[in-house]
């Protein structure tokens, strides 16, 4: 069962306006072997909106499974088998019309661009494209590639130079949930990514993300951090699941 929520941008008043922050996509080097419990490589740049979108679409697709060997009318209820990867739907507008140059071409070339593997991930013969990581604000969505890219252009120079576009983006999560997840699975699935600030802390973190700042050693095993008082200012950290353990 598919389960699409779309988030629509409100309108507001000065303060809104006053605290008006773009929306942004984080490219990030894939880890080795592009594992999704591994931390990511280094920053790829990052591909900021003209405009901030207008909507936000978000798809989880629950997959169930019914007894084969019982009928219609004797069936108990469906079973959870897993559920496939969240998908974040966005558009991006892009208008160069005051300068008249390429720059909508060159934006929609590094979108396409991450539709492929990176450069240094065919060097080490894996072939992984590049995480993504959708910003804007206090709002940090979880890592994913970019699955599909579609670019409508809609206004061209004499020369016929593209000065106007619309593109559609698809964010898939690099790890989606399974049947039997629980704290004694083994499994490690990130939520989402966090880089460190000034003042950040493990207790801090887990208190954000679970509740619970006597949680921080999920947050340290999962990231393999031996000396939790020593965290560097801008690293990343992978936030487990709620549901996954230190174990």
């Amino acid at each position: 069962m598919t389960s699409p929520v779309t988030f629509t941008a409100a309108g507001g008043g000065g303060d809104a306006q006053a605290s008006l922050q773009k929306a942004y996509l984080e490219l990030l080097e894939p880890p080795p072997g592009g594992s999704a419990a591994a931390q990511p490589g280094g920053s790829l740049g990052v591909i900021e909106f003209q405009f901030n979108p207008k909507e936000l679409t978000l798809e989880k697709n629950a997959k169930w499974q019914r007894d084969a060997q019982r009928n219609a009318s004797s069936s108990g209820p469906p079973q959870f088998t897993g559920s496939d990867p969240s998908k974040l739907n966005l558009e991006m507008f892009l208008d160069a019309t005051e300068r008249m140059d390429d720059t909508v071409v060159k934006t929609v070339e590094r979108l396409f661009a991450c539709c492929v593997p990176t450069a240094k991930s065919l060097q080490d013969r894996n072939g992984v494209p590049p995480w993504v990581i959708f910003h804007w604000g206090g709002m940090t969505g979880f890592p994913s590639y970019v699955s599909k890219v579609t670019a409508k252009y809609t206004l061209f120079t004499p020369g016929g130079t593209p000065v106007r576009a619309l593109c559609t983006v698809t964010l898939e999560e690099i790890s989606g949930e399974t049947a039997g997840q629980n704290p004694t699975s083994g499994s490690r699935v990130a939520s989402r990514s966090h880089v460190l600030v000034a003042g950040d802390t493990l207790p801090s973190l887990a208190y954000q993300a679970y509740g619970d700042a006597g949680a921080w050693r999920r947050i340290a095993v999962f990231n393999d951090i031996d000396d939790p008082l020593r965290l560097p200012t801008g690293t990343r950290l992978l936030i487990p699941a709620a549901d996954d353990s230190e174990e």
